[in-house]
């Protein structure tokens, strides 16, 4: 793997961080996943959908199975091939959903979303420069977008002007949606243009090699399976399809941060759904397989507990 230096173009931030960048690249070309098999026959914003109206998520927000319809929408929706996560989820979105996130009280979810839409901006704020830098590569590249951990729409900003953009938002979260449609809307994407899935990133209800770009921002930190999600990224991009990330990952081993951050862990899983202080997210990342790689390391102000970032973009 040759370390080469950031492609990044400079963004002028109202802030000074101490930024470290590299850019690593590995020279291989893609190796396609044993999963695919070849070009999708319908967009993942079209199956996703599909999802909808086709009666695999009721009025309540509570996916379930019509048993005479289950084995047709199952092999509509997503390949059985070798990904294990497809072939769970072509059995049963329920069970891998309430899996992977067992089903929380519906005042809880109300609560936590309601939470997250507002005290994020100061944090957003500060990341904007990052975030600018990465969805630039997107313009005029990708029509089709898959954003995992969708949350409350934040990201929905840096589509504006990018008319012809489909994005399918998945968060197992239901009370998210009427954040993010409103987040939706604010940027200007026309209701087509934006469909919610109740889902997890360790089985994303697309195709394979369905979408031009996977957008995950503050999603690894709290998902059951990192390695699997990765794996679930690169299955439903398109060959040289891009994924974009902003993840915050553990401070550096023996600092006082580090020190607090693996005290404070269990305490942060069980008041921020899953979230986890003391992950390794970029060295995942780098281990996933990607043909090539650019990730980049920023230290925030305004999220002291949480100030240790990698984000970039990554090739299939």
């Amino acid at each position: 793997m040759m370390i080469q230096s950031s492609t990044f173009s400079t963004v002028a931030l109202p802030f000074k961080p101490r930024i470290f960048s590299c850019c690593l690249h590995k020279s291989a070309s893609p190796t396609p996943s044993p999963s695919s098999s070849g070009p999708a026959e319908s967009s993942g914003f079209e199956l996703g959908k599909a999802f909808i109206n086709t009666g695999l998520c009721c009025c309540c927000g509570r996916r379930h199975f019509i048993e005479s319809a289950a084995a047709a929408s199952a092999a509509a929706l997503c390949p059985v091939h070798s990904s294990n996560a497809a072939s769970d989820l072509s059995s049963d979105y329920k069970a891998i959903l309430n899996r992977v996130h067992p089903p929380r009280p519906n005042w809880y979810e109300e609560f936590y979303a309601q939470v997250m839409d507002m005290t994020m901006q100061s944090y957003e704020a500060e990341i904007a420069g990052y975030k600018s830098q990465l969805f630039d590569e997107l313009k005029g590249e990708a029509k089709e977008v898959v954003e995992i951990g969708v949350g409350t729409g934040p990201n929905f900003r840096y589509y504006v002007g990018n008319n012809s953009v489909r994005v399918i938002g998945v968060d197992p979260n239901r009370a998210m949606e009427k954040y993010a449609q409103a987040a939706a809307e604010g940027a200007g994407l026309l209701p087509e243009k934006f469909q919610f899935l109740q889902a997890v990133g360790e089985a994303i209800p697309v195709r394979d090699a369905s979408v031009d770009a996977v957008i995950g921002t503050l999603v690894l930190c709290s998902v059951g399976d990192v390695d699997q999600t990765l794996k679930e990224v690169k299955r439903v991009l398109k060959p040289g399809g891009l994924y974009l990330f902003v993840e915050h990952v553990a401070a550096e081993e023996g600092t006082f941060l580090r020190l607090l951050q693996n005290v404070l862990d269990p305490l942060q899983q069980a008041v921020s759904d899953g979230c986890h202080l003391t992950r390794f997210t970029g060295k995942n990342i780098s281990h996933a397989g990607f043909s090539d790689l650019r990730l980049s390391t920023a230290f925030l102000t305004n999220a002291p507990l949480i100030n240790s970032h990698v984000y970039g973009i990554a090739s299939k």
